[in-house]
């Protein structure tokens, strides 16, 4: 496997696919880069070095009992850019990696970076607040963690079989394959690692790294996304990055990689051209 070791001796997996200018690929909880492999055949086929990382108590990378907090990820990923001497990357985040990627950028500047793209991302701030009155409030993430600590195994079969897909709409085509993918990455987290990354995902403010995106930006969202909801995040992003395209696809679920597949990876592709 392809690792790099981090300086508190955390491995970290990663895949690196193609030639050409790289893409860099931040996935979401509970996932592994493998959420990425659609898009990275894609880009990887039409011209591009893609790069993708099992974030840290994730997938096939080490699991660290501490370390598990948005700066510390972010330093994971400088570190991977810093050792593969990667210029004029396109960051791309899904979720929690969106997250990822706005830290990134706010504690390391875009010396390396050229784009970047949030997709269903949790940026700005998913909890409510006097601030962020319109996001989730705290009983949302405290059930994630008292139905995780139950049964985390089928905490993760009822995340994928209903909202993360949206196969819980009606007349949706559900896709045994996909639930069955996305149990079996959560799986490969570490326990306490994804425990708290519910933490991670939901309390982090990235308002001043959002504000400090100085690279074309797009945003893409789903407007039936039910884990990342519009309104408080992908809207309101959009109106704090400077150089911001936001792109909402109707009916669009959180999982645009796999149930808006085709055309996620025309406009990423179409970005990237641009």
């Amino acid at each position: 496997m392809s690792t790099i070791t981090m300086k508190d001796d955390t491995e970290i997996y990663f895949k690196d696919w193609g030639k050409g200018q790289p893409v860099v690929f931040s996935h979401g909880w509970p996932l592994t880069s493998d959420a990425w492999e659609s898009q990275m055949f894609f880009l990887a086929s039409n011209g591009y070095r893609c790069i993708a990382h099992d974030r840290r108590g994730h997938g096939r990378s080490s699991q660290p009992w501490n370390g598990n907090d948005m700066d510390t990820y972010a330093d994971d990923l400088a570190e991977i850019l810093k050792a593969l001497d990667l210029q004029n990357a396109v960051m791309i985040g899904h979720s929690t990696g969106g997250g990822e990627v706005a830290r990134f950028i706010g504690r390391h500047g875009t010396k390396r970076i050229a784009k970047a793209v949030l997709v269903g991302a949790v940026p700005p701030i998913m909890l409510k607040t006097t601030a962020n009155p319109g996001g989730l409030p705290m009983e949302v993430f405290d059930g994630f963690r008292n139905a995780y600590s139950a049964d985390r195994s089928q905490f993760f079969l009822n995340v994928a079989g209903g909202p993360f897909f949206g196969f819980n709409r009606p007349g949706v085509k559900v896709s045994q394959g996909l639930i069955q993918s996305w149990w079996m990455q959560g799986m490969m987290s570490g326990h306490k690692n994804a425990y708290d990354c519910i933490r991670v995902f939901s309390e982090t403010d990235f308002t001043e790294d959002l504000k400090r995106i100085d690279v074309p930006t797009l945003i893409i969202h789903g407007n039936d996304d039910q884990i990342v909801p519009i309104d408080a995040s992908a809207k309101l992003s959009a109106k704090l990055v400077k150089r911001a395209e936001l792109k909402i696809y109707p009916g669009g679920s959180h999982a645009l990689g796999d149930t808006s597949k085709d055309q996620l990876n025309a406009d990423l592709l179409a970005f990237l051209k641009s």
